[in-house]
Formats: C-alpha cells, sequence, structure tokens
C-alpha cells in the first residue's frame, strides 16, 4: 500500500475509514461576559469555505454500503420537550447525548431511527401562550421551532420529529385509548387531589414538602376535583415487579432501577388520564368534554413518530415501522412516567415494552441549580453560538459521567477544550501534516501496512479504539472520549520520541523512518476522528478533510473498517493546506 501526498494513500488495516474534516473556522474573538476571548472552532484549514454546516435537522447520516433492509434496527428517542418555554441547556444535554449514541449505532451498520419532538398539550401551554397574547397553535410553533433551530446548531442529526399537535398522532392516541378501554383498564370516576400545575400530576401529599409543594417545582400544589376518566394502574404492579426482576437492565443506570422499584413496591395508584378543565387537547373519545391527560398523549409519540407523513396513521402501521424502542432516553425527573406509567400502558394496549429505559442526572452551573431567580441560567443558543458546536457537546459528554448529575463552569469548560481538542489532537494534527509538507513535498511513497507491522503505537490505538467502542455500547461516553483522548496523547508521545524532525534532516534510511513514523501517525489520526465523531462531527468531518477525504467518504465509514481482518482499499488524497490550531483564549 503505497502512501503519498497528492497521491493514492491505501488504509492499512488497524485504520478506520475515511471522512471528511471541513472547516468553517472563524478567526473574528467574541466577548464573553467575564470578560474571556476564544475563537469560535478549535482547528482551521485557509483552503476551505466558511459557513458549511454538515448536519441539520434532516440530515442523512448513512452507510452507502449498508443494506438497510437486512441490518439490524436501533430506534431511540429523546423525551418529547414540553414547549411551555423555549429550550434549555437540559434539554439539549438529553438531545447531544441521543444523538452521540445515534451517530455511534450508524457507525456500527445499524439501522438507527432518532426520535425527537415537542410535546405541545395541556393547562401549562395554554397559559404560556395567553400569558404571551397568542394563542396555543402560535405558541407551539414558535417554540417547536425554536428546538429544531437548536438543534440544527447542536449537529443534531435526527431522523423524526414528532410534535403531539401533528394529526396522526391524534389518531394514533384515540385508536390506543380505545384498546385500553377495550380491555376494562379505563373507569370513570371522581377525583380529589393536590395536583401540580408544572408537572401536570397529582401528587400524593406524603412526598411533598412543607405547604404542600412540589418537590420538583418548589411551588404550592392546589386542591382540585374532578370528574376523570382513571386508567387502572393498580392492575399491572405485579407484572410490572415481575418485568424489572426478569429484566434488570429495562431500567439504567442500575441506582435509578432501585428507585423505580421501590416506587412500585410501595403501591400503586390508578391515575386520571383526562382533564375536564382543559381544552387545549385531544378530545377523549366519545365524550368530548374532557381531553386526554397529556401523558397519555405524549408518550405515544414515541410509535406516532415511527409512520411516516403518507401513511395511513394506525397503530399496525406504526409498531411494524420499528416498535420496540432500543433505547427511551430522558432526565431522571421524569422516570416515573416512562419506567412505571408506560410500561402498564404498552402491556394494557398489548404491545411490546421498550428495551431500555434510561435516566440521566441533572446539571448544575457553578455548583449551584440553575433558574431564572438566582440569575445564574445557561442559554444553550448562547453557548453554541459563543464556543460552538463540536467544544459544546464535548464538553458536557466528557465532562459529566452519564447518568450522574454534572456541573458547568466557564473556566473548567474553557481549560478543557484548550487542553483536549486543541493541544493534543489539533496540535497533533498541525505538526504532522507541517512536517509532511515541509520535509517530503507533500508526497510520500510508503507502505502504510509494512510502516505500521509490529508499531507498539499501532498495538495501543488498536487497543484504545476497542475500548472506545465497549464504553460506547455501555452508555459511558464520557469513557468513551477519554479512551480516544489517550490516542491523542499516545501519538504526541510517540512523535517526541521518533523525532522525525531530525531523522528527516539526517536524510537516507533515516527520512524513510521519519516518513514511516508520519504515515503512522497519520493513520492514528484518522481512527481518533473516526472515534470521537460521534461526539464532535463537524471536528472530525474537519480532520478528515485536511486528511484527503471527501464528505460523501465521511459519511460512509463505518466501524467495522477497525477490524484487523478487513482488507481496505480506500484511497486518500491528502491535501497539505497551511493548518492552525485555534485556541480558546482567556485573559
Amino acid at each position: 500500500m503505497a502512501c503519498r501526498v497528492q497521491h493514492s494513500m491505501q488504509n492499512s488495516l488497524w485504520f478506520l475509514s475515511s471522512s471528511r474534516f471541513y472547516s468553517t473556522i472563524q478567526s473574528q474573538n467574541v466577548r464573553s461576559k467575564n470578560p474571556k476571548y476564544f475563537c469560535k472552532k478549535l482547528l482551521s484549514s485557509s483552503s476551505f469555505s466558511k459557513g458549511v454546516r454538515h448536519c441539520s435537522a434532516t440530515a442523512s447520516y448513512t452507510d452507502a454500503n449498508i443494506n438497510h433492509s437486512n441490518a439490524e434496527s436501533f430506534v431511540l428517542t429523546t423525551p418529547l420537550y414540553y414547549v411551555n418555554a423555549p429550550p434549555h441547556m437540559g434539554s439539549a444535554y438529553t438531545t447531544i447525548a441521543a444523538d452521540a449514541i445515534a451517530r455511534f449505532q450508524r457507525l456500527l451498520r445499524k439501522k438507527v431511527i432518532f426520535i425527537t419532538g415537542t410535546d405541545e398539550h395541556g393547562e401549562k401551554i395554554a397559559g404560556a401562550a395567553a400569558a404571551n397574547g397568542s394563542s396555543p397553535r402560535e405558541h407551539c410553533d414558535s417554540v417547536s421551532q425554536a428546538y429544531k433551530l437548536l438543534w440544527r446548531d447542536l449537529d443534531i442529526a435526527y431522523d423524526k420529529f414528532i410534535r403531539t399537535t401533528d394529526s396522526k398522532h391524534e389518531a394514533l392516541v384515540k385508536e390506543f385509548y380505545s384498546k385500553v378501554l377495550a380491555n376494562g383498564d379505563i373507569y370513570r370516576a371522581d377525583y380529589e387531589g393536590l395536583y401540580c400545575v408544572n408537572c401536570e400530576e397529582y401528587k400524593d401529599e406524603k412526598e411533598l414538602l412543607e405547604n404542600n409543594c412540589c418537590p420538583m417545582h418548589l411551588k404550592p400544589c392546589v386542591r382540585r376535583k374532578e370528574d376523570n376518566y382513571f386508567f387502572a394502574l393498580s392492575k399491572y404492579q405485579k407484572r410490572l415487579e415481575d418485568t424489572l426482576t426478569e429484566n434488570p437492565d429495562f431500567v439504567q443506570p442500575s441506582f435509578r432501577l432501585n428507585e423505580v422499584q421501590g416506587w412500585i413496591k410501595s403501591g400503586l395508584r390508578d391515575f386520571s388520564i383526562s382533564r375536564a378543565s382543559v381544552d387545549w387537547g385531544i378530545a377523549v373519545p366519545n365524550d368530548d368534554k374532557q381531553t386526554i391527560y397529556v401523558w397519555f398523549d405524549a408518550l405515544l409519540g414515541y410509535i406516532s413518530a415511527l409512520l411516516d407523513d403518507k401513511e395511513k396513521p394506525n397503530l399496525q402501521t406504526a409498531i411494524s415501522s420499528g416498535w420496540p424502542a432500543s433505547l427511551h432516553l430522558i432526565g431522571k425527573d421524569i422516570l416515573r412516567f416512562h419506567a412505571v406509567y408506560w410500561p402498564a400502558m404498552l402491556m394494557s394496549a398489548g404491545l411490546s415494552l421498550p428495551k431500555m429505559v434510561f435516566g440521566h442526572g441533572f446539571l448544575t452551573k457553578d455548583g449551584l441549580k440553575m433558574g431564572k431567580s438566582l440569575g445564574n441560567t445557561l442559554e444553550p443558543t448562547d453557548l453554541v453560538h459563543r464556543f460552538g458546536s463540536d467544544a459544546v457537546r464535548y464538553f458536557f459528554l466528557k465532562e459529566v459521567e452519564f447518568g450522574s448529575d454534572g456541573d458547568y463552569s466557564e473556566d473548567r469548560f474553557i481549560n478543557i477544550i484548550n487542553a483536549h481538542l486543541a493541544n493534543t489532537i489539533g496540535n497533533l494534527l498541525n505538526r504532522t501534516l507541517g512536517l509532511l509538507k515541509k520535509n517530503c513535498q507533500s508526497t510520500l511513497a510508503t507502505d502504510s501496512a509494512i510502516a505500521a507491522e509490529g508499531n507498539a503505537l499501532k498495538d495501543t490505538v488498536e487497543k484504545l479504539a476497542e475500548k472506545a467502542r465497549k464504553h460506547y455500547e455501555n452508555l459511558e461516553l464520557s469513557s468513551a472520549c477519554e479512551a480516544v483522548l489517550e490516542i491523542g496523547n499516545a501519538g504526541n508521545v510517540y512523535i517526541d520520541g521518533q523525532a522525525p524532525w531530525s531523522l528527516f534532516k539526517q536524510g537516507g534510511s533515516a527520512f524513510e523512518t521519519a516518513a514511516k513514523d508520519l504515515v503512522i501517525v497519520l493513520e492514528a489520526l484518522r481512527i481518533i476522528a473516526i472515534a470521537l465523531s460521534p461526539i464532535t462531527p463537524s471536528l472530525c468531518l474537519r480532520i478528515y478533510t485536511q486528511l484527503g477525504y471527501s464528505e460523501d467518504q465521511f459519511n460512509a465509514v463505518t466501524w467495522v473498517a477497525l477490524s484487523l481482518s478487513l482488507s481496505l482499499s480506500l484511497s486518500l488524497s491528502l491535501s497539505l493546506s497551511a493548518c492552525r490550531c485555534a485556541r480558546v483564549h482567556m485573559l
């Protein structure tokens, strides 16, 4: 396999396949509030056009070599975000994590369906619309669009975006309701209790704080008495207990499972699934004086999203398009709805349960809970516009252990991005390409397979890439980042130890040794780009463009290219442009 710059370089067997590393660098510095200065992106190349974005809300991100009719399916969902207010960092965090998981599963040649969307019915929505002087529909349209715009800015490559105001969703909710009713699990009764408007839920008094305050929203619950329809949740207590015993992976992390089992063992109560006082919602079949409770409505979005717009909206068609979901990714505050209510509802309707519900933790800022009253909110749109999507994605997925609570501080954010992406990965790329251009006149006639044979760095990279794969599969996103970062550290140690700049000066066989060293490091960089692409897709696309690959090749890459038994014959044209690392600067 010959390797040269402006050449044809075939991949050695230990390397991931190709991608493109496009540049949207802007050298413009922006002043932050503290004040500090930074560049929006991490690596730049003067030969690349600005303003191009790889992923959009409707981006196609499939492997051209996959036969999707035979591929294993992987369906994952974020929550359907409540549109009472614009998107916040908590919802952005969930979606960034889901996108990273989806991208990794695509690298495994899975047929991925990544579902997100908005929950748009209920009393709180109607109240928010009225407060803004708009109709509920206008309010929902505006906020739902804000989510789509943020997902675009964060390079979220979702496949389905469902709104609970979509007509196809309403049809499925009514059909599902009728199935549960026919099974004898819906009845009508009066109910009186303490109701949290923000949670859209009646609360048990023993879980409330002083003055009947909701422990989540810290606002007093109001006492209400209504004539509602109820779902017979208590009927499914034993089946839920057995499900969790037989399938302990159903709720993750494991400490969340313990929490759910505690709720169930303490006794399940039937819950109201309609509201007589709320007009903004889906009418109960055969009773247009009541609307369906938002959770009994919104949870069905995971299924209705599977329908294509032109398909007749019915449950069987939706189910055959990808249900059950492989993963529901949620915040821990809505765990009860997804791990208790939702499985029981599916059991009643005779439908399969999702394979896993994963409840992650909350985010804080500088060690404090975020809130408007404290003036310490973290606006995701502002953050991504100031620092760029790759930096935001990397920080929250690397520095927050997935499943646990995590904290953001700007100083820590800047230090991490500089140390990991700029100093470790960026400098390794820049110094290697710089040596190649300076000493080899953009040409290397080196067999990359022979160069890597028996090389210690090759073995290290292979082991770390496999380590990263296992972490991704276990949803250990922070550890996956760390494994890839170790490849960068190993590459820097290797190039420092080999000192190819000195070998080039000696000429002869030393020159050939230096050329082989550069090939090995460039291959390590290519592995970094693929292994980190679920976390920082735009950054990795830019890396691969600087290695000469096309965007189509990047989009067709699969993790299986790491296999030593796989023979690859992709060609690479290395374009050596002047590249520099733009660091996040602090005054």
